[in-house]
């Protein structure tokens, strides 16, 4: 299986077996997969994407948007449920061009991916609970 280290962008192979055996980057020495969002920017978001073969869920979110701040402490809830999702977080207005590209026109979104593909979104703030129960429902 191949994971992208979501600090230094490393793609890294760990077999499907030691994915519960907490693995680390073989660069950075970081956690591959914390059960934590990760920040992406334009920069590192298509490779994170495209080469991690997890599912990737994605809160298109920004800082002054009120519903994605009560949602964040719900979605790294859901995080911390599903060790075998990869959650990310892009603030629309640090990420402009990967924002455009996924053409997010309301926060918070999820969007959820696989090989760097859409399989699935959704709009609005949602708790934890729910979240799991799309994310499931979806993959």
């Amino acid at each position: 299986m191949l994971i992208v280290c979501p600090h230094c962008s490393t793609t890294n192979r760990v077999a499907d077996e030691r994915l519960d055996d907490q693995p680390v980057c073989a660069r950075c020495k970081q956690p591959l997969l914390a059960a934590e969002p990760y920040a992406l920017n334009d920069q590192t978001f298509t490779r994170y994407v495209q080469t991690t073969e997890l599912p990737v869920v994605v809160d298109f979110w920004a800082d002054w948007c009120g519903p994605c701040k009560v949602m964040a402490p719900q979605y790294a809830a859901a995080a911390a449920q599903m060790p075998r999702v990869r959650f990310a977080k892009v603030d629309t207005e640090v990420a402009r061009n990967t924002a455009a590209q996924f053409q997010i026109r309301s926060i918070p979104t999820l969007v959820l991916l696989r090989g760097g593909q859409e399989v699935a979104r959704r709009s609005g703030a949602m708790s934890a609970a729910d979240l799991v129960r799309w994310i499931r429902s979806v993959t």
